[in-house]
């Protein structure tokens, strides 16, 4: 199975998801650090869509400017470029699988979807 994983190695909840990925026979992982590579807005919307998610359900609000920024009221469109401008706004790590997509927090909830 092919599991790709959005990842911050600055966040623990990231690493110990990565570390789940890692550990699971069969699994193979694509790493990708978004927020030196963000996904394009279509992409997000897409893995939203599949995580059953809002794009404002995925915005990071700790550590960010996203409610000073008016972004958890905005649109789907707004958010999203946002995002892919700022990726500290994406809310951390979603993985996608041929199972489905998750947003992995907390860690354990990437087992749905291998």
């Amino acid at each position: 199975m092919k599991a790709t994983i959005w990842h911050n190695p600055g966040c623990g909840t990231s690493r110990k998801t990565l570390a789940i990925l890692e550990e699971t026979p069969g699994v193979e992982v694509t790493v990708i650090e978004y927020r030196s590579h963000p996904p394009s807005a279509a992409k997000l919307a897409q893995l939203y869509r599949d995580a059953g998610l809002t794009p404002q359900q995925g915005l990071r609000l700790h550590g960010t400017e996203a409610e000073e920024r008016g972004l958890p009221g905005a649109n789907d469109a707004t958010v999203l470029a946002a995002m892919h401008a700022d990726p500290i706004l994406i809310e951390r790590p979603l993985v996608e699988t041929d199972k489905g997509v998750r947003l992995c927090r907390p860690q354990d909830v990437v087992r749905e979807i291998l």
